[in-house]
């Protein structure tokens, strides 16, 4: 994970600094605040990386004599199929609807996007799949 943390925080560092000859050659506020909204992300991105690997310690992926067949094996559990993503998102464009059409409707919205998160992570916690 340390190959992926540094090349992200050198893509912020170049971001950053087309970001400041976009911004002395254009003076426009809006490409330039896209460009800084992406130095952060990537450098967010590039932190949150580097931290974990800390935590975890050495990847196969960090070896430089490392194979390929060295990262075989489980790497996680991922749900086969579920309709929360679906629900979600449905819930959030009920919530920008309500930002423009009222605030009665934002907070069905708001108690839509609480009820359907819920759902999402504790999907795994009853019927068949409790545990």
């Amino acid at each position: 994970m340390r190959v992926q943390g540094w090349m992200f925080i050198l893509i912020g560092i170049f971001f950053a600094a087309v970001d400041v000859v976009y911004w002395y050659w254009s003076k426009e506020p809006v490409g330039t605040t896209a460009m800084a909204i992406s130095v952060g992300f990537a450098l967010m991105i590039g932190y949150y990386l580097m931290y974990t690997a800390r935590r975890i310690g050495a990847q196969p992926e960090d070896d430089k004599q490392g194979e390929i067949s060295d990262g075989a094996g489980e790497l996680g559990f991922f749900s086969p199929h579920s309709w929360w993503p679906l629900f979600v998102c449905l819930a959030v464009a009920l919530t920008a609807l309500g930002f423009v059409i009222g605030w009665w409707m934002f907070m069905i919205g708001v108690f839509a996007i609480v009820m359907s998160m819920v759902g999402f992570v504790f999907e795994y916690y009853r019927g068949n799949f409790s545990h």
